[in-house]
């Protein structure tokens, strides 16, 4: 064996122990494991469930909008279905008042009169990132001790806010996310992103639990107390920075608050894409990664658990006289697969929109392509304007 083929017989067995790691972590950490609310059926006289509430904080949630497809009614009216017994306020944020998305959530507002939601015309643009220039001014307009941010396509169980919350009794905790997965990959191209979302994105984020607190957010959903983020700036700290999950997030953290994952898992629900969209949505989180954290994702190429068997096997083929070192590269390839499959099978919690075995070494290969196309330009697409990233993760239009 030259030192080639043991170089890469070493990190295609480096990989593998990445990804048994990965899967054991994942399978230590409470998955889908739901609160225990008391009964709202009143235990004594009718003041029972005024208690609750009282019990309960109220919640001001913040949703920044642009545009829709044919998922956005339903995926707004799960936000309309808490069963919460605290106070909630909804506030739907646009920067353009002809955006067409208004009309959907004017008409939810009626069907559902009993909940606090206004639709709020965020015209001022006040900084690169827009949707956290909507934030801010949605902000000025939050009523609650408690701020929960979510993206538009987010899709939520009626317990959900219950759950969420329930980590803030602690005092330590300073904000609660959530992992989320990728509900109708309707397209080849968005099952393979399906493979990086459902399988591998939410057990990485556990892997790296185990050598160091979280000190970043998952965008999904956010609950974090208005105080605390009054404290750190509000949103205006970082409206010219694109990952606004990971600033909110990494803030909270540096003051000494610890970022609780909520177990319940959300759904984001997208309008189909093909393969140059997903490239370009994978480019996009790839560069803010690598931003962000430059030198962990440096270093997260050693965890592809296809391209190093692939290459190892390919070497063996060439310079090998024996078939052991071709069957072990084929070993790890297959048991990549099969922990793929038992990862998307736990997370979606059925066998529906999982993606075949296959796609898990498709997308290891396209993921490889695209860590180092993260190394090699600045410029990301993002609600669909071209924009220079900085390296201090700052934003500037491209004319």
């Amino acid at each position: 064996m030259n030192f080639l083929e043991a170089t890469l017989a070493a990190l295609a067995l480096l990989s593998l122990a990445l990804a048994l790691w990965q899967w054991l972590a994942a399978g230590r950490f409470p998955l889908h494991r739901r609160v225990t609310e008391p009964s709202s059926t009143p235990a004594c006289g009718d003041e029972a469930p005024t208690l609750a509430a009282e019990r309960r904080p109220a919640i001001t949630s913040l949703k920044p909008l642009k545009g829709c497809d044919a998922t956005t009614a339903e995926s707004l009216q799960s936000w309309f279905n808490q069963n919460y017994p605290g106070q909630i306020q909804i506030l739907f944020g646009v920067a353009d008042a002809s955006d067409p998305v208004c009309k959907i959530v004017r008409e939810l507002i009626e069907k559902n009169p009993g909940r606090d939601a206004q639709l709020v015309v965020c015209a001022e643009s006040l900084g690169a990132n827009g949707k956290v220039s909507t934030l801010i001014q949605l902000e000025r307009l939050a009523k609650h001790p408690l701020i929960l941010v979510s993206d538009a396509d987010v899709r939520v169980p009626p317990d959900f806010l219950a759950n969420i919350t329930a980590p803030l009794r602690d005092s330590k905790v300073g904000l609660v996310n959530c992992f989320y997965r990728l509900a109708n990959p309707a397209t080849t191209a968005m099952r393979c992103e399906a493979v990086a979302i459902n399988a591998d994105f939410w057990s990485q984020v556990l892997q790296s639990t185990n050598l160091k607190p979280l000190d970043f957010a998952l965008g999904a959903a956010m609950l974090t107390r208005r105080k605390l983020l009054e404290e750190i700036g509000g949103f205006a700290a970082w409206v010219n920075c694109l990952a606004d999950d990971y600033q909110l997030g990494h803030r909270i953290a540096q003051r000494g608050h610890r970022i609780a994952l909520c177990p319940v898992v959300v759904e984001c629900w997208d309008a189909p894409m093909n393969w140059c969209d997903v490239w370009k949505h994978q480019l996009r989180w790839a560069r803010t990664i690598r931003v962000c954290r430059p030198l962990p994702y440096f270093f997260s190429i050693l965890s592809n658990a296809t391209l190093w068997p692939l290459l190892w096997l390919i070497a063996s083929l060439v310079w090998s006289k024996t078939l052991c070192a071709p069957l072990i590269a084929v070993v790890c390839l297959l048991i990549r697969m099969v922990l793929a499959q038992n990862l998307q099978r736990r997370f979606m919690q059925s066998r529906d929109n999982i993606a075949p075995p296959w796609l898990a070494p498709v997308k290891d290969l396209q993921q490889a392509a695209i860590w180092t196309g993260a190394f090699l330009g600045n410029t990301v697409e993002w609600r669909g304007q071209k924009m220079r990233l900085r390296r201090d993760g700052t934003l500037i239009a491209e004319k």
